[in-house]
């Protein structure tokens, strides 16, 4: 049964890391020519990529994380 199971994850293993694998190098960030309406709109700058990718997370987080203390306290006093 053992070999059988161990055979079995091998084989999802293998077709996962297959089809992972295929979608990075059909990525479209690998494409050398533009394509027909691309428009591409200015870059970033840091402190706007810094602030998207890492401060507004952070904030999202903490934001969420309070409402769900703040809704714990209060239903532990209601009982």
């Amino acid at each position: 049964m053992s070999n059988k199971v161990n055979k079995n994850a091998l084989r999802a293993g293998t077709v996962t890391a297959g089809a992972t694998l295929m979608m990075l190098l059909s990525s479209p960030a690998f494409a050398l020519t533009r394509d027909d309406g691309d428009d591409p709109g200015p870059g970033l700058s840091i402190i706007e990529t810094l602030g998207l990718y890492v401060a507004a997370p952070i904030v999202l987080f903490l934001v969420i994380a309070g409402l769900v203390m703040v809704g714990d306290k209060s239903r532990k006093k209601s009982s």
